[in-house]
């Protein structure tokens, strides 16, 4: 019986794990879909070669910080309020953080 309860726990854990690695790696794609549109002016994964902001590696705070005020009209922006309008906050969060964790 205890060889049962062992094996039946190890499959579990095996099973959550999964569960959360594809979850992890749904959530990383979404993000990754969702910042494919910012590559059109902050370039590829966010390394804008132009007068641009690049946003590559750029601290999760300070970006989410920007984009919650230019989808609240807090900050003046020629475009970047109408894009941000388009995300949840949360969603807005995860390209933060998405941004964050690319290389400069």
């Amino acid at each position: 019986m205890k060889a049962f309860l062992g094996t039946a726990a190890a499959t579990a854990s095996l099973l959550l794990c999964g569960t959360v690695q594809a979850q992890t790696n749904t959530t990383d794609f979404q993000a990754r879909a969702w910042a494919a549109s910012c590559a059109a002016c902050h370039g590829t994964d966010g390394k804008s070669n132009s007068a641009i902001p690049a946003i590559a590696g750029q601290d999760k705070q300070v970006l989410l910080t920007k984009l919650l005020a230019y989808k609240r009209d807090q900050l003046p922006a020629t475009v970047m309020h109408q894009h941000a309008k388009g995300y949840t906050d949360a969603e807005l969060d995860r390209l933060a953080t998405h941004f964050s964790r690319q290389p400069k």
